[in-house]
C-alpha cells in the first residue's frame, strides 16, 4: 500500500475481528478517531490524517467487511452497535491507544451514525464529536417529519433492498470504468461530490479500488430486503449496512439525552445530494420527482428530512447543555474534506482544543 508521508497502515486483532486502519501521531498522542462512511474507506480520510499536526494519535479504521478490515456479518438487528462494539475492543488494543481514554471522535456520514451510536454507549469515553454529512438520527429511508414518523410500519423503502440493483452488480464486478451512470467511479463523481469537483485521476483509481474492495452480500453491503404490500414494494431485511441504516433498526435519537454531554461540530456541505433534505437516495424524493411509479404522495411518503431530523436532536442536545456548532460549506457536497479540505482542516483543528 503506497500512503502519503506520516501515515501507517496497521492490521490489528481484537477479540472481535482482524481490523485494518490507518494510523499517524504518536501513541501517547491526543487520540483523535476517524469513521468512514457508506461505500468507502479509511482511505478516503488518507489527506486529512497527513495534514494533522503531531500532537494528534489519528486511527482510522476500516468498518468490519470494508476495506482491509475482516470480512464479518453485519447483524442489521442491533442498527449500528455492531460497529460500536468493534471500536471499543480495537481502542482497547495497545497498539492503538496505551491505555484507555477519552477520544474525539469524527464520523462522515454512516460513519456519523457510528460516532453517534459510540457515543450512546460509551459516553464517558468520548471527548467530543465531529459529524460530516451525518445520517439522520432516524436512519436514512422510509421517514417523514422531525420526529422520524415511518411512513408505514415496516419502513417501506429503507434497507438494503433499496439499494440500486445495477450500482450493487457493478461494484461485485469489480467495475472500474466510467462506461455507466451506475458505475462506482461516475457515482463517486456526481454524488460524493459537487460536480465539477473531481480528484486527480491517481487519487480517483485509489478510492474507487477501495470501494471496490468492500464485501457485497446479504450480510454485507447493502444486505437484503423483503417484499412489502407498501410503496415502494421493498421493506428492510435483517442484515447488512443498508438495513442497520434503515429506520427500523437504527435509532440514534438517545444521543440527545446523553449522561454527558461533548461538544459537537456538524459540518456539512451545502449542496449534498446523499443526506439531505431532498436526497437523490431516497425513495420519497425519487417519488416525488417521478422516477419511482406509484408514489402515494407528499402526505404519506414525503421525501425525508434527514438534515432537518438531525437538527431537532441537536436542538434537543443543546436544550439540555450540549454545545453544538453548525458550519455549511457553500458549494460543496456530501464530501466536505475531499471538497474543501483547508476549511474543513482549519474548521477541525479550531474545534479540538477546545
Amino acid at each position: 500500500m503506497n500512503l502519503l508521508p506520516g501515515i501507517a497502515s496497521l492490521k490489528l486483532t481484537t477479540d472481535r475481528l482482524e481490523t485494518h486502519l490507518l494510523v499517524s501521531g504518536p501513541l501517547d498522542g491526543e487520540p483523535v478517531v476517524f469513521l468512514h462512511g457508506n461505500v468507502s474507506s479509511c482511505r478516503f480520510y488518507e489527506e486529512t490524517l497527513a495534514a494533522m499536526p503531531s500532537r494528534y494519535r489519528c486511527l482510522a479504521p476500516d468498518f468490519r467487511s470494508y476495506g482491509g478490515s475482516a470480512r464479518a456479518p453485519i447483524d442489521a438487528t442491533r442498527g449500528l452497535r455492531d460497529f460500536s462494539d468493534d471500536l471499543l475492543s480495537l481502542l482497547r488494543h495497545p497498539k492503538a491507544l496505551p491505555s484507555p481514554r477519552k477520544v474525539h471522535l469524527l464520523g462522515w456520514s454512516a460513519g456519523g451514525g457510528v460516532a453517534m451510536q459510540f457515543a450512546i454507549d460509551h459516553p464517558e469515553l468520548v471527548a467530543s464529536l465531529v459529524l460530516i454529512a451525518p445520517v439522520s438520527p432516524h436512519g436514512f429511508g422510509g421517514t417523514r417529519g422531525l420526529e422520524g414518523t415511518p411512513c408505514f410500519p415496516d419502513f417501506a423503502g429503507s434497507g438494503g433492498g433499496s439499494a440500486n440493483p445495477e450500482f450493487v452488480r457493478r461494484l461485485a464486478a469489480g467495475d472500474a470504468s466510467q462506461e455507466s451512470d451506475f458505475s462506482p467511479r461516475k457515482v463517486m463523481r456526481q454524488f460524493y461530490f459537487k460536480p465539477p469537483f473531481r480528484l486527480d485521476r491517481a487519487r480517483e483509481d485509489v478510492l474507487v479500488a477501495e470501494m471496490l474492495q468492500m464485501a457485497v452480500g446479504e450480510d454485507a453491503y447493502p444486505g437484503g430486503g423483503v417484499p412489502s404490500p407498501h410503496w415502494p414494494g421493498v421493506a428492510p431485511g435483517r442484515g447488512g449496512m443498508n438495513n442497520a441504516l434503515s429506520p427500523r433498526h437504527c435509532d440514534l435519537t438517545a444521543f440527545s439525552e446523553l449522561p454527558t454531554r461533548p461538544p459537537v461540530l456538524w459540518i456539512r456541505g451545502a449542496d449534498d445530494q446523499i443526506v439531505s433534505d431532498a436526497s437523490l437516495f431516497d425513495f420519497g424524493m425519487l417519488g416525488k420527482l417521478g422516477a419511482v411509479p406509484g408514489w402515494p404522495g407528499e402526505a404519506v411518503y414525503p421525501p425525508q428530512p434527514m438534515v432537518s431530523q438531525t437538527r431537532a436532536m441537536l436542538e434537543r442536545y443543546q436544550a439540555r447543555g450540549g454545545k453544538v456548532r453548525e458550519e455549511v460549506l457553500p458549494s460543496v457536497g456530501h464530501s466536505p474534506h475531499l471538497e474543501a479540505s483547508e476549511a474543513f482542516r482549519a474548521l477541525l483543528l479550531g474545534f479540538l482544543p477546545g
